[in-house]
């Protein structure tokens, strides 16, 4: 249950993006399930490994080469999806950093179950 709730905020951060972003296209709900879907299966397989592979350089710009793998990614998808389509570097580099922060914040309320999680002020152990 708590895959399709993320799924659906996840598309939903996707559809806000497009509405702010000009360079990226969102043409309908389903290429926007589809496309957060298939950001989901880019990023738990594809970017692990391109993260190790690109660490020197990202320790060299001091984590600010990854927004620009995330913009990579993102245009990746758009490639593969019909509907949802990434124009332009800077499109995808403010794309990819608009979703992440959307994305995060729609699901901080979300536990593993999919129920939104009412976060309490932590009592001290003494």
């Amino acid at each position: 249950m708590g895959f399709l709730v993320r799924l659906f905020l996840n598309a939903l951060a996707l559809l806000i993006v497009s509405t702010v972003i000009p360079g990226i296209e969102v043409r309908g709900v389903l290429p926007a399930l589809s496309a957060a879907f298939f950001l989901g299966v880019v990023n738990a397989v594809v970017r692990p490994v391109l993260v190790i592979l690109t660490l020197p350089l990202t320790i060299m710009t001091l984590g600010l080469f990854i927004p620009l793998l995330n913009a990579a990614l993102l245009k990746l998808v758009s490639l593969m999806i019909q509907g949802f389509e990434v124009h332009g570097f800077w499109s995808a580099v403010f794309g990819a950093i608009l979703l992440s922060l959307i994305s995060g914040l729609l699901n901080l309320f979300i536990n593993d179950r999919g129920r939104v999680e009412v976060m309490t002020r932590r009592q001290r152990i003494s």
